[in-house]
């Protein structure tokens, strides 16, 4: 699962990917200094697996992570090309959920492309970009369908009603993800890779003097968001990036100077996670490792197991499972066992976020 950070030039976006990913991607005061998307993956905060390793004392606990992908900033005119933009707009295609970074503070030595700072109107010509790329791919679609319309399938008619639809919307200055679209209508426009219609949230980059209450432009910004049902993150790429050479004892100790408790970006992974509706599972392999897996919500247990190995998937038989809260509870495996609390599940069972799985699988 990828999240693309996105926003207007010298908004922070490059800082902040690398707070995240603790990477080194160019980070400076003028626009297009990113040109080719950069990734990297983040560790997603998880105290459950710490607590899974106070249980059962592996010598090594792995956590999951989630991808992120640095884009370059998009300015006005980008779905026609300016600032290379056609580039910057296909790297955004490509992603499952979108971070919109958004200017909140003031820097004399950090150039606004616009030359002020007004967090409502770079959103809007963000957005706005991104409606008129989609705009252009429906039209395009929408030509092509038509002329088939001449065999007279009614999936061609339904398919022209549906991207009609979406031209209206994104014509009326909404994007696609405001529609109530079925589950048929996505598979649909599966190929088309509509950019507002990918989950998105703002991530208001602010000073880090304000970091623990937020500014008026923070404030700007999540009201916006409450208005068209978004979540926000407010961060100070600055003061993260300062964080990521300490032990996680000084982070918090540090953070604890400005009146924080939890890093921002954690904040910022855990929405991301919770956007893209994934869950959480563990696998013991024997006494060496407890892991952490991302998953889908919804997924079934085979499923979970390719996650650990393609292997695993083709030749699953069961999973024992326990729970994370059952774990917690009776403190040991053995336990838990005892309780009558391990589930034998077959391949039609939906793992669940907490999952603690054993699978078992014919090799080769």
């Amino acid at each position: 699962m990828k999240l693309g950070i996105i926003g207007l030039p010298n908004v922070g976006k490059s800082t902040l990917f690398n707070a995240l990913t603790k990477g080194h991607a160019p980070a400076s005061n003028y626009p297009f200094t990113t040109i080719d998307q950069n990734v990297g993956v983040a560790i997603v905060p998880d105290e459950r697996l710490q607590r899974l390793g106070q249980i059962l004392q592996p010598p090594k606990l792995t956590p999951t992570h989630i991808e992120f992908v640095d884009i370059a900033g998009l300015v006005k005119g980008a779905s026609h090309g300016e600032g290379l933009g056609n580039q910057f707009l296909g790297h955004i295609r490509n992603v499952d959920a979108i971070v919109h970074v958004v200017r909140c503070f003031e820097d004399r030595n950090v150039a606004h492309t616009d030359g002020t700072v007004n967090p409502l109107r770079d959103i809007e010509v963000v957005e706005t970009e991104l409606m008129l790329a989609d705009l252009e791919m429906v039209e395009r679609r929408l030509s092509k369908t038509r002329k088939l319309l001449k065999t007279g399938q009614a999936e061609t008619k339904k398919e022209i009603d549906l991207l009609e639809r979406i031209q209206q919307t994104l014509e009326g200055g909404r994007p696609a993800e405001s529609m109530s679209l079925s589950k048929t209508d996505l598979e649909h426009l599966g190929d088309l890779q509509l950019l507002t219609i990918k989950p998105q949230f703002y991530v208001s980059n602010i000073d880090e003097q304000a970091i623990a209450e937020g500014n008026n432009y923070s404030r700007t910004v999540a009201e916006h968001a409450a208005s068209v049902q978004r979540e926000t993150v407010n961060v100070s790429s600055k003061l993260e990036s300062e964080l990521t050479d300490l032990s996680p004892d000084e982070a918090r100790e540090f953070l604890k100077s400005y009146e924080v408790t939890e890093s921002s970006l954690e904040k910022v992974i855990k929405v991301g996670y919770r956007l893209l509706d994934l869950i959480t599972f563990y696998t013991i392999a024997g006494e060496n490792e407890v892991r952490a897996w991302t998953l889908k919500r919804g997924q079934k247990a085979p499923a979970a197991a390719g996650q650990v190995h393609s292997d695993m998937e083709r030749g699953f038989i069961r999973a024992e499972m326990m729970k994370f809260e059952d774990l917690e509870r009776y403190g040991s495996e053995h336990t838990v066992r005892e309780h009558g609390l391990l589930a034998i599940e077959g391949k039609d069972y939906v793992v669940q976020d907490g999952d603690v799985l054993t699978i078992k699988f014919h090799a080769g």
